[in-house]
């Protein structure tokens, strides 16, 4: 190592090289990433502010709209500040907290989904019960699991990750810090490092998402116990916009992480990942708001005990 120095600053491609193209695109997302912030904190201070919302399903609603708008954060204004370089320079130190806090925030959402997931399962399977299993104590133990989980997880991620030796070159084919880009940059062995991405992935991702199925399952087979048609249609509403979280966020990433790596994949690896880090965080509190007549009526409180 003593011919080659070593990193201290890494160069990002961003989504596009093209000036033209990252000039239209910085409205674009400027406005998503507003939006974003609009929806997710009008979202939390409205349950915070409607006390028939102060439920176990709103509670860790309005713990997904912050963990949304962190995530977005962690990102998107980075990616806007580099929509008007023509540099896209940034530090080891600053790569290696822009990673950190994604993977913090986007592994304890995969945490979080399948709490959710959870919570749907007692609130159709056990409904006489499910204000004494779903209680405050417990919710507040689950979503802190999800933190510390999402916590554990990324520090472990970051710490091998960045711990290794780069000695050039230093080009990231992406718009952000991802493990995935940064690995093959490294001079020195990086086995340790896949080890813990794959543990990460294995125990948090796929975890999750099996909880999330097993808990779809078992409602499935509540539902079908109902009798009425209506209350199965009823059943069905109730989880139908966790659902639509969960196909997007879990789609999407593993859509990106799981198909092998080519050099015709990397613009759609960008695009899926605009997608799951950008949008969804936006699309979250749409999906959740729009068809829910409990927001839409807490929303009218609201209103009327401000304006009289």
């Amino acid at each position: 190592n003593g011919n080659h120095s070593s990193v201290t600053m890494f160069v990002l491609r961003g989504l596009s090289d093209k000036k033209e193209l990252q000039l239209i695109l910085f409205p674009i997302f400027l406005g998503i990433y507003l939006v974003t912030l609009i929806w997710n904190l009008g979202l939390i201070l409205l349950i915070r502010m409607d006390s028939q919302l102060h439920t176990p399903m709103y509670f860790f609603l309005s713990f997904l709209s912050f963990i949304d708008i962190c995530y977005s954060s962690s990102i998107s204004p980075r990616m806007l500040s580099d929509f008007l370089k023509d540099e896209k320079m940034i530090s080891f130190i600053a790569c290696a907290t822009q990673y950190f806090i994604a993977a913090w925030m986007g592994l304890a959402e995969c945490c979080l989904l399948a709490a959710m997931a959870y919570d749907r399962y007692v609130a159709i399977g056990s409904p006489l019960q499910y204000s004494a299993i779903m209680a405050p104590g417990l919710c507040g133990k689950m979503v802190t699991g999800a933190c510390v989980i999402g916590f554990l997880s990324s520090l472990s991620l970051t710490v091998s990750c960045f711990h290794l030796y780069y000695c050039g070159p230093n080009i990231i084919q992406h718009f952000f810090c991802d493990l995935p880009q940064i690995i093959p940059l490294s001079c020195s062995n990086s086995f340790i490092t896949q080890i813990i991405l794959l543990l990460a992935a294995i125990f948090v991702v796929f975890g999750s998402l099996l909880v999330i199925l097993l808990s779809y399952g078992f409602i499935v087979a509540s539902i079908l116990k109902i009798s009425s048609g209506k209350g199965s249609a009823k059943a069905f509403n109730t989880c139908a916009s966790h659902l639509a979280t969960v196909t997007l966020f879990f789609g999407t990433a593993l859509c990106v992480y799981m198909r092998p790596s080519s050099s015709h994949s990397k613009k759609q690896d960008k695009v899926l990942a605009a997608f799951y880090i950008i949008l969804i965080p936006m699309l979250n509190p749409l999906i959740y708001s729009l068809r829910n007549k409990e927001i839409k009526e807490a929303f009218k409180r609201v209103i009327k005990r401000t304006t009289y």
